[in-house]
């Protein structure tokens, strides 16, 4: 696999009481790297996910970051440092129009006239230009989805850490997130924390598999997809799946 290790966990876990939500974990994620979460509920996901972005301070085990610690750093201070995060309920200005909340994004790398091209190319990508001046209380919840992928891709982070980017999506809504995904991808490390199988068959790159706190696979969509733990964990638990 090419690129450099930019995001590195080496038995990360926490304990909630006498419960291992993440037991000890190994993660490695490259530059330039689509990486995807997946597991049953409970298995660990986003528990790893939010050890990833400081949500939650490790129990035991190291993250770190291009080479320096994150252990001990607060989410805005991981922020500044290159990770982005976009939760799994939108966190926008809800006030502001669609343009300013990714201008306010887009100047925490550009500055004067930059800020204004970055803007307008943003909105392309997400396909929202006709609304650039509509508040973002007034969105429908797809569209409230793409504008904080839109700051992402606004920001450039090193890393983007994406929580169920399509949840609450129709199949056509979804075909888009997987489009401005890969936009991101251009610049950032990406990884994704879904549940929906038909939307990671989509993005169809690397894919780690959570049970019960700790990795029991890796691999591409086919490659897990044949994998009878998997299966057992997972995919045998889903209606529908086809894989």
């Amino acid at each position: 696999m090419s690129g450099e290790i930019i995001l590195q966990a080496r038995g990360l876990g926490i304990s909630f009481g006498a419960v291992d939500a993440v037991k000890a974990v190994d993660f490695d994620l490259r530059q330039g790297e689509l990486r995807c979460l997946i597991g049953p509920n409970g298995a660990g996901k986003t528990t790893f996910f939010r050890l990833l972005s400081g949500q939650y301070p490790p129990t035991r085990g190291t993250i770190t970051f291009k080479g320096k610690s994150l252990n001990a750093l607060q989410p805005y201070q991981i922020a500044r440092l290159g990770i982005g995060v976009k939760t799994q309920v939108p966190s926008l200005f809800e006030g502001l129009s669609v343009a300013e909340n990714i201008d306010m994004a887009a100047r925490r790398r550009a500055k004067g006239r930059a800020v204004k091209v970055i803007v307008n190319e943003v909105l392309e990508q997400i396909g929202l230009a006709d609304l650039r001046d509509r508040a973002c209380a007034e969105l429908a919840h797809g569209q409230r989805q793409w504008v904080e992928l839109g700051q992402i891709l606004a920001s450039k982070p090193a890393v983007a850490l994406l929580d169920e980017p399509a949840a609450g999506m129709t199949h056509d809504e979804s075909l888009k997130t997987v489009r401005i995904i890969r936009d991101i991808t251009r610049e950032s490390a990406v990884i994704v924390v879904e549940h929906d199988m038909d939307f990671i068959r989509l993005i169809g790159e690397r894919v780690t598999v959570f049970e019960r706190g700790t990795v029991i696979a890796e691999g591409s969509f086919d490659e897990i997809a044949k994998d009878p733990q998997v299966r057992a964990a997972y995919l045998g638990r889903e209606r529908n799946t086809n894989v």
